[in-house]
């Protein structure tokens, strides 16, 4: 692809790749704009993330879980040392899977302006952060914001996409293709969940209360090329709020997982998916299995797509563990909204983990 003369970003200069494709892109991303990209010393990548050294891999190798021989022995030391694995013989066609990314990749390329009109409920289009209730409107008020994620997507909600309908051929093309791998997803999250929950040991009760398919939803994401890409995160460390989440991606790369102090590469393998744990999985087994910590990295030269399946418990459903004070998904969430609101992070399982109160920041 030619090259157009080097643009400059704060003090670096960079040759960008002409290309109409940045006419699809959030205008606080496009090439000449006054957003401060780097030259800002505390723009940089958070201590707590750059400063650890991506380890050789050789002795870190992701757990790779076979679906159709899952087994709670199998399950039980990946979900307690990991918090998260390779899923292989998941029974997803690969025609499925390549479908998805080559409309996610032409739904994405279309104008900024053109995805801001066709996305509404239930697809829904954002960009700039993944917390929803920050998104676009809230970076949109400030051409200088210096936390921005370098990524756009859609959010849907699986159980209002059979109502969906759109003139847009493409769109209701890709509709229905999320509403075939969402089933796909469903299948693979309740079985995944049964066979923790038996590990766990788990009365039928909470089995039935903990995990609840209408709650189901996915995350469309599209991570931005970035000319300082080592100043950038596509989505900084961060643990997911859910039951389990399943991810499928491109084979650009770009995530990453914390583990024993090191940030390892999740490598993107051919017909594979990524299962990680979340937050409500590690407080229903009491810290016993591990919410995994990850990142992902955004990339100079290309873009990268990827989809995310997150399930979570059922509505009024109670999380009830000793080293936590009882509370619903509802509740969690609500905190959660409020930390982003007031003090600008996520602090998720803390602010219910029995005696972690004292340490933790206080609201505005």
């Amino acid at each position: 692809m030619a090259l157009k003369s080097m643009q400059i970003f704060g003090r670096i200069s960079i040759a960008m790749p002409t290309s109409d494709k940045f006419e699809s892109y959030p205008p606080l991303f496009r090439p000449n704009q006054t957003v401060d990209h780097g030259e800002n010393p505390t723009n940089k990548l958070p201590k707590s993330a750059s400063d650890y050294k991506l380890e050789s891999q050789s002795d870190y190798v992701l757990p790779v879980i076979d679906f159709e021989h899952i087994n709670p022995q199998n399950l039980s030391e990946v979900c307690r040392e990991w918090g998260m694995f390779r899923l292989i013989n998941h029974g997803v066609p690969d025609k499925l899977l390549k479908q998805l990314i080559d409309q996610a990749n032409q739904l994405f390329s279309l104008s900024f302006e053109s995805k801001q009109a066709l996305f509404n409920s239930p697809l829904l289009y954002f960009w700039g952060t993944p917390a929803l209730i920050l998104a676009g409107n809230a970076l949109q008020t400030d051409p200088h914001a210096q936390n921005h994620n370098w990524l756009e997507g859609l959010n849907v909600p699986l159980i209002k996409l059979s109502e969906f309908q759109c003139e847009d051929q493409l769109i209701q093309s890709f509709s229905s293709l999320l509403e075939e791998y969402g089933n796909h997803q469903t299948r693979l999250a309740k079985t995944i969940f049964n066979t923790m929950a038996e590990d766990l040991n788990f009365p039928p009760t909470k089995s039935e209360s903990y995990l609840s398919p209408p709650t189901g939803f996915l995350r469309v994401y599209r991570y931005l090329r970035c000319p300082i890409a080592e100043q950038r995160w596509g989505i900084e460390e961060h643990t997911d709020s859910s039951v389990v989440t399943i991810l499928h991606q491109d084979q650009v790369g770009g995530l990453q997982v914390y583990k024993d102090n090191k940030w390892l590469d999740v490598e993107p393998i051919h017909d594979t998916l990524i299962v990680n744990l979340g937050d409500m999985m590690q407080a229903m087994s009491n810290d016993e299995y591990v919410s995994a910590k990850h990142r992902v990295r955004v990339n100079m030269e290309q873009e990268r797509i990827s989809f995310g399946y997150f399930i979570f418990p059922g509505e009024g459903s109670v999380i009830e563990s000793p080293k936590y004070k009882p509370f619903t998904f509802d509740d969690f969430r609500a905190q959660k909204e409020l930390d982003l609101k007031t003090t600008g992070i996520k602090i998720g399982l803390p602010r219910f983990r029995i005696g972690d109160e004292q340490e933790l920041p206080m609201e505005d």
